[in-house]
């Protein structure tokens, strides 16, 4: 009888969610966010400049203002960054202190970003597929290694400085897509944005699931 009062407990103590201060805790120690929210300019961000502020205005605002935040984010043309040169060298942790990946190769290859890992700085999970309405493209402009995609075609809407014209590689923070090929579960090259201004628009980017959200990292 005791043991099964001491399981009861036991059960009701897990379910208690966390106090405030130690949930806010969590979210300071986090490294890795999917914005809550993006500029709103499609994918116009300000460039990688921008994108950053972006990221650190939201860690600001969550409580890991301290850190140092670069945005996910790669560019083409001339002087062209790969966005896994951005990021530091991990490990990172989500904002309820789960890690996502110890190290870059790690983070490009076999990671742990999943949509219930893949948290915005509140800790909420982001909308994927089959929820309305689904979210789940997130900017990248990179291929699967985390580098900038060779061509001329605009896979970085104009070196995120556009939201008309152009297109951006998006990946799909669910990890989910229409079939179960490698780029449908690639968090972060799975097609570029398409819609009827061209790809880079705050409307063009829900055409196929997106809402202008990219991911960040702390560096430190």
């Amino acid at each position: 009888m005791v043991s099964r009062v001491v399981c009861v407990v036991a059960a009701m103590a897990a379910a208690v969610p966390l106090p405030l201060s130690a949930a806010f805790a969590q979210q300071a120690a986090m490294s890795f966010f999917v914005t809550s929210e993006g500029p709103g300019k499609g994918g116009d961000l300000g460039g990688l400049t921008g994108a950053d502020a972006h990221c650190q205005r939201l860690a600001a605002a969550a409580g890991a203002g301290a850190k140092t935040w670069r945005a996910y984010l790669s560019t083409q043309g001339a002087g062209a960054v790969n966005a896994r040169d951005r990021i530091g060298s991990g490990p990172w942790a989500n904002a309820k202190g789960v890690v996502i990946a110890k190290s870059i190769d790690e983070l490009h290859g076999e990671n742990n970003l999943t949509k219930d890992t893949a948290l915005t700085e509140k800790a909420e999970v982001v909308k994927g597929r089959g929820d309305q309405p689904n979210m789940h493209d997130i900017l990248t402009g990179s291929g699967p290694d985390g580098r900038t995609i060779a061509g001329d075609a605009d896979t970085t809407c104009r070196n995120w400085t556009s939201s008309t014209t152009g297109a951006a590689m998006v990946g799909h923070s669910d990890r989910m897509g229409l079939n179960d090929s490698p780029p449908a579960k690639s968090w972060n090259a799975s097609h570029p944005s398409r819609g009827p201004d061209g790809g880079c628009s705050q409307a063009d980017l829900r055409t196929t699931g997106g809402a202008g959200l990219f991911y960040c990292f702390a560096t430190n």
